[in-house]
């Protein structure tokens, strides 16, 4: 296994220094970066337009799984700066990547994930990914 495949979360209130070390975040909770179709620019930002546009303008899902981020963690964090309030914004760890069945419990599509008995990924063992 990769050593920089994630195969567990990081624990809530956990307190956590940035990649580059410029600023510390406190974990609030897992969670998964939607994409707002509704955000995009009407009818696209392209300056040439033409006649055959994109299908997904209006059709489709408003909120999808960010595709960027979807190989990474993101959670809720309070970034802490000393003399300051913390800002709860939401971060994703892109230096680090899911292990398949992390990925799978992150960002399912199959029906069985949206139940409400699923709020932890399932026991993961080293040697089996």
């Amino acid at each position: 296994m990769n050593a920089n495949n994630i195969v567990s979360m990081m624990e809530h209130g956990s307190v956590h220094c940035s990649e580059g070390g410029h600023f510390s975040f406190r974990i609030v909770g897992p969670c998964c970066r939607l994409y707002d179709r509704e955000e995009l620019p009407w009818p696209c930002s392209r300056l040439a337009w033409r006649s055959k546009e994109p299908s997904w303008r209006r059709i489709g899902c408003r909120f999808v799984p960010d595709m960027a981020a979807r190989k990474c963690p993101s959670y809720s964090v309070e970034i802490i700066q000393p003399g300051s309030k913390p800002i709860p914004t939401v971060l994703t760890l892109f230096s680090r990547r899911f292990a398949p069945l992390m990925q799978e419990w992150w960002y399912s599509r199959h029906p069985s994930s949206r139940s409400k008995f699923n709020l932890s990924p399932p026991e993961l063992i080293p040697g089996s990914i």
